[in-house]
C-alpha cells in the first residue's frame, strides 16, 4: 500500500521535529515553518492528512484553514490543529471552519499515532464511498445517454465526440486564462460526464421525426428544437427527487442552452453573450463541430477545413469569440479525436 503523506505545519523547530520523530516510521512527513510555504508546497504535493499550528507570524492556522476551504483542491483535505490554546471557543472555531480534530500540545505520541490513524481510515472510506457513488452515478448517465443515442439513429457515436471535443477545448481554455476563473472550481470528470445528457430530451421526439430521412419542415423543426426544454425539464425532475447534485447542474445548462447564439438569435430562449450559461457556449461549439463533420441524412460530413472556415465565419453571430480562440488552438486535436472515434464507431458496428 502507498505510504501516506503527511504534512506538519509548525513555526516551531522542536515541534516540527517532534512531530517527525513521532511520525517517520509510519508516514512520509513533509515539515513546513509556515501556512504560506504550505501553499506553495500544495501546488505540487497533496498530503492525505495535514497537522497544523493555530498560532503562527504571518498566516495564522485559522487564515490558512479559511483558504483551504474554500479552494476545491484541498478541502478535502483532514486538518488536524495543534494547539497549546486549551478552550472550547477556539476548538469550536476550528471545528467550524472545517478542522477534522484538535491535539494540544505538547503532543502525546499515543495519542497523535491514534487520531491521524483515525482520521486517515475515515477520510479511506469517504473516498471509496464517493467512488462507489461515481460508478453509479456514470453508470445510470451512459445508459440514458445511449437509449437517447440508440433511438436517434442519424448521430451515432456522436456523445463520446462530443464529450472529448468538450474536454480538450476546456482543458485548453484552462490553460490560456480564458474565462478560467470562472471555470477554476468545475469538476473535469463531472463535467464531461453530465455532457453526456445534452441531447437528453430527444427521449421525448417521436421516431418520426427523429430518424427522418431527410430535412425537416418548419412544423417538424419547430418540435426538433423542443428536445432543449424537454432535457431541461428532464433533469430538473431528477434534481427535485434526488437532490441538487452539482453533476446535474452541470447537465441542466448543457441540456438547456448548447442551441443558444452568441448574437441571440438561438433557442429556446434567445439569451445573447454572457447571458447564456458558459457551459452552454462551450458545448455549442463542440455540438456544431461535430455536426459539421459527420454525414447527416441530409447532408454529407464537409471537410475539417470547410468546418473551420464556416466556424470562424460565424464567430460573434453563433460562437463567442474567446471560445473560438480557444477552438483554433486545438482544432488539429479535434480532427484527431474525430478520426480516431469514427474509426472506433465503425469497427464496433462491423
Amino acid at each position: 500500500m502507498k505510504q501516506k503523506t503527511i504534512f506538519v505545519v509548525d513555526d516551531v523547530a522542536l515541534n516540527l521535529q517532534i512531530a517527525e520523530d513521532v511520525l517517520e516510521t509510519k508516514y512520509r512527513v513533509i515539515t513546513i515553518s509556515s501556512a504560506i510555504k504550505m501553499f506553495g508546497i500544495l501546488k505540487k504535493v497533496i498530503p492525505d492528512l495535514i497537522l497544523l499550528d493555530i498560532k503562527m507570524p504571518e498566516m495564522s492556522g485559522f487564515e490558512a484553514m479559511e483558504q483551504l476551504s474554500s479552494n476545491p483542491a484541498y478541502e478535502n483535505i483532514p486538518v488536524i490543529f495543534l494547539t497549546g490554546l486549551d478552550d472550547a471557543d477556539n476548538e469550536a472555531h476550528g471545528i467550524e471552519l472545517g478542522a477534522v480534530d484538535f491535539i494540544s500540545k505538547p503532543i502525546s505520541e499515543p495519542v497523535l499515532l491514534n487520531r491521524i490513524k483515525h482520521h486517515l481510515e475515515i477520510d479511506q472510506l469517504v473516498k471509496e464511498k464517493t467512488a462507489d457513488n461515481l460508478r453509479l452515478q456514470n453508470g445510470i448517465v451512459y445508459t440514458l445517454a445511449d437509449l437517447v443515442e440508440n433511438r436517434d439513429g442519424n448521430t451515432g457515436g456522436h456523445i463520446a465526440r462530443t464529450t472529448n471535443y468538450l474536454k480538450i477545448l476546456v482543458e485548453t481554455m484552462l490553460q490560456n486564462g480564458i474565462y478560467a476563473e470562472e471555470m477554476m472550481n468545475w469538476d473535469m470528470d463531472m463535467l464531461t460526464s453530465s455532457a453526456r445528457l445534452h441531447d437528453i430530451g430527444k427521449i421525448s421526439i417521436s421516431d418520426t421525426i427523429l430518424n427522418k430521412p431527410g430535412r425537416y419542415t418548419d412544423e417538424e423543426y419547430q418540435i426538433m428544437k423542443q428536445h432543449t426544454l424537454i432535457g431541461q425539464e428532464i433533469i430538473h425532475k431528477m434534481m427535485d427527487r434526488s437532490g441538487s447534485f452539482d453533476f446535474l447542474a452541470y447537465a441542466k445548462n448543457f441540456a438547456a442552452y448548447h442551441h443558444e447564439w452568441w448574437n441571440g438569435n438561438g433557442y429556446p430562449y434567445n439569451l445573447k453573450g454572457e447571458e447564456i450559461p458558459l457551459m452552454g457556449r462551450i458545448l455549442a461549439l463542440v455540438d456544431v463541430y461535430d455536426a459539421l463533420t459527420m454525414e447527416r441524412p441530409y447532408k454529407k460530413a464537409f471537410p475539417h477545413e470547410v468546418a473551420l472556415n464556416i466556424i470562424r465565419e460565424e464567430t460573434g453571430t453563433h460562437f463567442d469569440p474567446k471560445i473560438v480562440e480557444a477552438f483554433f488552438m486545438v482544432e488539429q486535436q479535434f480532427l484527431q479525436e474525430k478520426t480516431r472515434l469514427s474509426t472506433d464507431h465503425k469497427t464496433e458496428e462491423g
